[in-house]
């Protein structure tokens, strides 16, 4: 029998503006859920977290909570500016939790709280809330992004301590990997509406693209408007949640290119193949070395490191906070100097660098300042666009044009500044963490912009899918100085660090190891299963054919007459049209995931 609800809202309503924000929601809470509460940039995210929280009051409501329960929020930007330190925030007020509780969460957490407020990074500000909240003994915990700013190994303790928690939280989250490891029941903050599914965040996408062609079908019946705002939905923004076969075959191909490159570790050989423009090196680092400080306190960031970075090349770099990824980038830009060694860049490159702060936005202005100097066109890589389609291009509403940027979202801001930069005429794209504060809508489409560019691009990001989504070549730095250089995304990473730790174990381990993944040596792993060999030979040709009965369809589709004169012919290829679409993208990530085993094997 299900358990009551430890927290409810009923008939849930909050105005904003001249309208309303929610209107007659429905929330309840159970006392072990996972929640994942997904919307886009701008729908209400934190907005209803800090109505939980009871921060704010809503316009009409009937709020339930059950007595003795413990609300903890972890905001996504906590105000730290009247404390001296850390530890006077991590304690303050008079629900603060005990101070040893929170110095031993720090421990584990690897902070030190005696850091100035003033002077601390956002990670040690992040670390600082989250040894906060935790101590707190937290019945319902809010989690409002509380990955951002965090590296991989916090982000790791975090997961395994959520894991064993107790209680019930909602997130918001713009990580995939976290959603997906993590949640049980997904709430979907749409349009005003909020739905809920007894399912995690890993059964969202197919729940969201089902919602949305339901949607789509009964507009189709209501009348020609609504007709294609549902075929917009179907297709622009169901479409941008699918992976595109494509761009990834382009990424596996470039992926494997680089196997071939790259030689012992330390080193990557990327050797031209020709003349030609599109392959000559963009960025060459040869055998640099960085150390910050003297004497007993010096510390040796970057060791012997070589690298030749080719036109087109996506880099990713990961590592712990301090471990040097920042200086990495900044050598390999050019703007800072290694100690020995040599960096040559490319005379023609020309970069566009975005970073986290959102330095280049002025709350003042409006976003048609800030995209076009308040001109209603704006030049994007050479073309002339208008403001507002080039804001449908980057999930605006052409609404928001003259809307002031103090007023948007923290997700809203990030998006407007990708918009600006990425009309910039440029053939080096460098991003400090671009994926914090935004939604999995911008992360979708960041993903295709990435794909799209044609120049070299180099990534700083702690978000391990969308490193896997993106990169060709992963740089991961462990903080001793050495740079594993591999080809592949966060997992390849992830999985050369496990194989290398692997045969330092006792021998009388290595039972359990094969209980973990099988052994490289054994038949099963030197060839792929009959059925899974037959489908990866035989998958792109049916892919292909999806494709062109699509195409077919749309065609017919697209015909004005179809729908006024044949209705039922109508309905049926939309019909058609959908399904063909779920298998498309089903038979794509099958044999994705076969090309990955395939990849594997080879290596193996």
């Amino acid at each position: 029998m299900a358990q009551p609800p430890i927290f409810a809202y009923e008939n849930l309503s909050l105005h904003q503006g001249e309208g309303w924000l929610f209107e007659n929601l429905d929330l309840h809470v159970g006392p072990r859920d996972r929640l994942a509460l997904i919307g886009r940039n701008g729908a209400g995210k934190t907005t209803l977290l800090r109505l939980i929280a009871d921060q704010i009051e809503a316009d009409k409501g009937q709020r339930m909570i059950q007595p003795g329960t413990n609300i903890v929020y972890l905001e996504q930007e906590p105000d730290f500016g009247s404390f001296e330190t850390l530890r006077d925030f991590a304690i303050s007020g008079d629900q603060g939790p005990a101070l040893h509780e929170v110095e031993a969460i720090a421990d584990q957490l690897g902070t030190d709280l005696s850091t100035r407020a003033a002077k601390a990074s956002g990670g040690e500000k992040r670390r600082a809330a989250i040894c906060r909240a935790l101590a707190s003994d937290p019945d319902l915990l809010l989690l409002d992004e509380p990955t951002n700013h965090l590296d991989l190994g916090a982000i790791d303790w975090l997961e395994d301590w959520l894991g064993r928690y107790k209680g019930a939280f909602i997130t918001i989250s713009h990580d995939r990997t976290f959603l997906t490891r993590l949640t049980k029941q997904t709430i979907w903050l749409d349009r005003g509406a909020l739905r809920r599914q007894e399912i995690g965040f890993g059964g969202y996408d197919a729940w969201m693209e089902k919602i949305h062609a339901d949607e789509a079908q009964a507009a189709n019946r209501i009348d020609a408007k609504l007709k294609l705002e549902a075929r917009w939905l179907e297709r622009g923004v169901t479409a941008r949640r699918k992976r595109n076969q494509g761009r990834l075959e382009k990424l596996w191909e470039m992926r494997a290119a680089r196997a071939a490159m790259i030689g012992p570790a330390g080193t990557a050989n990327l050797k031209i193949q020709n003349d030609d423009s599109r392959t000559k090196s963009v960025i060459t680092a040869e055998n640099i070395s960085k150390a910050f400080g003297e004497g007993e306190n010096q510390r040796q960031i970057i060791r012997a490191f070589s690298l030749r970075i080719q036109r087109g090349d996506r880099i990713g770099i990961v590592g712990a906070n301090g471990a040097g990824k920042t200086t990495l980038l900044k050598m390999l830009t050019g703007e800072l100097e290694p100690d020995s060694g040599k960096v040559t860049l490319a005379k023609t490159l020309n970069g566009v660098f975005i970073d986290q702060q959102r330095s280049l936005l002025e709350g003042n202005k409006s976003v048609r300042d800030v995209l076009a100097d308040g001109s209603d066109w704006i030049d994007v890589r050479g073309d002339k666009k208008h403001v507002q389609g080039y804001l449908k291009e980057f999930l605006f509403a052409p609404s928001l044009i003259d809307a002031k940027v103090g007023t948007l979202s923290g997700g809203e801001q990030s998006r407007l500044l990708l918009a600006r930069e990425f009309a910039r005429m440029s053939n080096l794209l460098v991003l400090d963490e671009p994926t914090n504060d935004l939604d999995l809508e911008t992360l979708d489409l960041l993903q295709e912009v990435i794909a799209d560019y044609e120049g070299t691009v180099l990534l700083v990001s702690h978000d391990r899918d969308f490193l896997d989504r993106t990169v060709t070549v992963t740089l991961g730095l462990d903080g001793s100085g050495m740079v594993d250089i591999v080809a592949g995304g966060y997992a390849e990473w992830e999985q050369k660090r496990k194989d290398t730790k692997a045969p330092k174990k006792a021998a009388g381990a290595q039972k359990n190891i094969t209980d973990q993944q099988p052994a490289r040596s054994s038949s099963s792993a030197k060839k792929l299963s009959y059925k899974d060999q037959r489908d990866y030979d035989l998958l792109p040709d049916r892919i292909e054919a999806i494709e062109l009965r699509i195409g077919e369809i749309e065609a017919l589709l697209a015909n004005p007459d179809l729908y006024a004169k044949e209705i039922a012919t109508f309905e049926k290829l939309t019909q058609e049209n959908s399904a063909l679409l779920v298998e498309k993208d089903e038979a794509e990530m099958r044999w994705l995931e076969l090309a990955e085993q395939v990849e594997q094997l080879a290596t193996s």
